[in-house]
């Protein structure tokens, strides 16, 4: 994504997709015994990517087992609590930042034809 056009607002874009992707990933190993929930710290991530890493590489810089509240007995460290919450709280992130990039192409477009 142009960085002049979107600002950081491409860079957030990528790193909430794969923030989604390892919350799915925690979510569909719920029951997958000695599996270790992770999350992706995206302060840390979009820091690194402010100052040239990639998104693959940001999001994986800034990748962090979580600690449950309550441990499994087979070392399963998903709560499907905590899950869904950070899953829902990404996902407005998500569409918010989606929108801002909307906005912001319709105002170009608009300003290209002169309207």
């Amino acid at each position: 994504m142009g960085s002049s056009l979107f600002g950081i607002h491409g860079m957030a874009l990528e790193l909430r997709a794969a923030r989604l992707g390892v919350l799915s990933s925690n979510i569909a190993n719920a029951a997958t015994p000695g599996y270790k929930a992770r999350d992706i710290d995206f302060a840390s991530a979009l820091k690194a990517m402010t100052q040239g890493a990639s998104s693959t590489a940001a999001a994986s810089a800034a990748s962090r087992y979580r600690v449950p509240v309550m441990p499994s007995l087979d070392g399963n460290t998903v709560e499907m609590a905590t899950e869904q919450t950070a899953f829902a709280e990404n996902a407005v992130g998500y569409e918010a930042t989606l929108n801002l990039i909307q906005d912001r192409v319709q105002t170009v477009t608009r300003a290209l034809k002169g309207e």
